[in-house]
């Protein structure tokens, strides 16, 4: 389930002000604090308590896990404003202005396709099987309760259960979060395609400061292991 967080962006003086929607997994989040705060209680105690090798194994090891950890849990985010949107996922940053954006597409993940015809996964808006399946019962009843409702008040549309009422069809159908997101993302692109100030190009810059120490943490590992 993700939810949105207003995040201020960084417009040029000459633009107008922009706030940045933030996308990003609650539980995806939570997921990885805990797993980050076993390893480095579990490392930092090898690094302390620890003998002969032990140690240096034990900062491979951190310096391996705790940044590919934090990568696919707290580091992924979609970022969207009136311009542009910018998806942070594990080992990219990429900026995508509207103009560039051809489609959004759900199956197993979500997916945002460029003109180009490049395909970038939103990492920070997971497709949810068992929250789909949730929405569609709900959907399902919410459904049959309004035409039981309708045909016991004569279904005219302006009795107690009337348009605008509390679960009248109007209200659209039920749909699970991250649907509701990629609702937002695709309203979004519909509304600023053609903007001016959505036109340039597509950007993506390799995040460094994750595969750096992920790459030093594993080649300190096989070091170890090969010697030991």
């Amino acid at each position: 389930m993700t939810t949105p967080e207003p995040q201020p962006s960084s417009p040029q003086p000459s633009e107008p002000v922009s706030k940045d929607r933030a996308y990003r997994s609650p539980a995806g989040i939570a997921g990885g604090v805990l797993v980050l705060a076993l390893a480095l209680w579990l490392g930092i105690d090898a690094l302390v308590a620890g003998d002969g090798r032990t140690p240096w194994a034990a900062a491979a090891a951190l310096l391996f896990l705790v940044p590919l950890v934090a990568a696919y849990t707290v580091r992924p985010a979609v970022y969207a404003n009136d311009d542009r949107m910018r998806v942070r996922n594990p080992f990219r940053v990429i900026v995508l202005p509207w103009a560039q954006v051809e489609s959004f597409r759900s199956g197993y993940s979500n997916e945002v396709f460029t003109e180009g015809g490049d395909k970038y996964q939103l990492w920070s808006i997971p497709v949810s099987l068992r929250g789909r399946k949730k929405a569609a019962r709900r959907e399902d009843r919410r459904v049959a309760g309004q035409g039981q409702r309708r045909g016991l008040f004569g279904g005219g549309g302006g009795g107690v259960f009337g348009a605008g009422g509390a679960g009248s069809l109007e209200d659209g159908p039920v749909r699970a979060e991250t649907d509701k997101v990629m609702d937002e993302l695709r309203d979004l692109l519909e509304a600023r395609k053609a903007a001016e100030t959505s036109q340039g190009e597509v950007t993506v810059r390799w995040a460094y400061e994750i595969l750096v120490p992920v790459l030093v943490g594993a080649v300190g590992l096989a070091v170890l292991l090969a010697t030991g």
